[in-house]
């Protein structure tokens, strides 16, 4: 019998998906100090297309130069770097698997070093864990002006992504960035168009998705991300989001991807793709039957699976073939995103899809908590050095080297600035 997840997926633009295993986004951080793509990016993303993913996606590529996740994220909001950016697409194509840019824009979540004064729908501060070395400064609220800008900004650089070659463009709408931050009660306060009803806090994503469409064209892959819930007390419900996915049906969209909670592996307000619990899940609480399952979020997604016309995908705690194969099949998903997997073995999918191995390897039930993002990036360090994992790395030794390298990256774009 043929393995399910070798099977193709044909998108509504009709580009079609070579196989059902993703290398999720990542940010990888590696970005010069004027924001553009660098040769240790181009290794790191030919390696991943020998991955046998059928589909990878780029970590965050902001659209704002002041509003960075990281000192080392590529920036599109002018027509430098295109050069590079090719070179980048080129890369990660070079196998023949589909490379899509995520385009993200952190709003409030910035730090302070790089923006004391970002934009987000209202000016909320963010309810960080206090000592977990993260600082940011009070936003301020949008105006219409400004709402307006950030959509063409987002408009503006998927065009820039599609000249340069990649083949297709992922929208991030999750983990607490700029559309998390329209669609959450807790972040958005406004009183105007933008906020309040779910249909006045979706409008800007609506909007977005509408202006990258009208810029990249029919044929075009275009996804998003988001939260199948917050899993704050008072914020973006899943029940909400099966209502936007709803909406979002008439929208074009290609693939619709789920993840959950607040920043990818940090530790702001709500770090569930990392599987921790900082503060009141709200009426998202998992059930004990959703904590038993392998992946964080395929409960939740399954809902939303049943609503949606588009395919969907699912991030976050996939390890074995048997829960990954049983998720497509009972029809709670068509996409599998595999991420920190795919960092501990660069070939983790071509090596699933052979029926080789029957589990992706799992090294974060070694680390901390704390210790997972900083182990990851110094493993994407040694991949964009064209070495192999070091699984072997202890998770105090990474903070150490991961604090090292952000602190002189930080250094340099200030610098740069300056």
């Amino acid at each position: 019998m043929s393995n399910p997840l070798s099977q193709s997926l044909r998108l509504p633009s009709g580009a079609i998906l070579a196989n059902r295993l993703v290398k999720a986004a990542m940010s990888e951080g590696m970005a010069d100090a004027n924001n553009h793509s660098t040769p240790r990016l181009e290794a790191l993303y030919r390696r991943w297309a020998r991955s046998g993913a059928g589909l990878l996606l780029s970590g965050n590529i902001q659209v704002d130069r002041w509003h960075l996740e990281r000192p080392g994220n590529i920036v599109i909001d002018d027509d430098s770097g295109q050069e590079q950016l090719a070179r980048l697409a080129a890369a990660g194509t070079s196998e023949g698997a589909h490379f899509w840019a995520q385009l993200s824009h952190t709003g409030r979540q910035v730090q302070d070093a790089i923006n004391t004064s970002p934009l987000a729908p209202s000016s909320v501060d963010i309810d960080v864990m206090r000592g977990a070395g993260f600082s940011f400064a009070t936003p301020r609220e949008m105006t219409e002006e400004q709402i307006q800008q950030a959509i063409g900004q987002f408009a503006f650089a998927a065009r820039k992504v599609r000249e340069a070659g990649f083949t297709g463009v992922s929208l991030h709408g999750a983990h607490g960035y700029l559309i998390s931050q329209f669609l959450s009660p807790l972040a958005n306060k406004r009183t105007d168009r933008w906020g309040g009803s779910l249909e006045n806090r979706s409008r800007f994503v609506l909007e977005v998705v509408a202006a990258v469409r009208s810029a990249v064209g029919p044929d075009f892959p275009v996804a998003l991300k988001l939260n199948s819930s917050d899993f704050q007390k008072g914020g973006f419900t899943n029940a909400e989001c099966v209502e936007l996915v709803k909406t979002l049906n008439d929208s074009s969209l290609d693939l619709l991807e789920l993840s959950g909670g607040s920043l990818e592996g940090g530790s702001l307000e709500q770090p569930k793709i990392a599987g921790l619990t900082l503060m009141d899940e709200g009426e998202d609480a998992p059930r004990e039957s959703t904590v038993k399952r392998e992946a964080f979020f395929v409960d939740f997604a399954a809902s939303v699976r049943a609503a949606a016309k588009m395919p969907v995908m699912v991030v976050g705690g996939f390890r074995t073939t048997t829960a990954m194969i049983e998720s497509l099949e009972r029809g709670e998903l068509d996409v599998i995103g595999l991420g920190r997997p795919i960092i501990a073995d660069p070939e983790i999918p071509k090596r699933i899809l052979a029926g080789e191995v029957d589990r992706a390897p799992s090294p974060e039930a070694a680390l901390h908590p704390f210790h997972l993002l900083p182990w990851n990036n110094m493993q994407l360090e040694r991949l964009a050095d064209g070495l192999d994992p070091d699984l072997s790395l202890d998770g105090a030794d990474a903070v150490e080297q991961f604090t090292e390298i952000e602190t002189r990256n930080i250094t340099a774009l200030l610098q740069h600035r300056a």
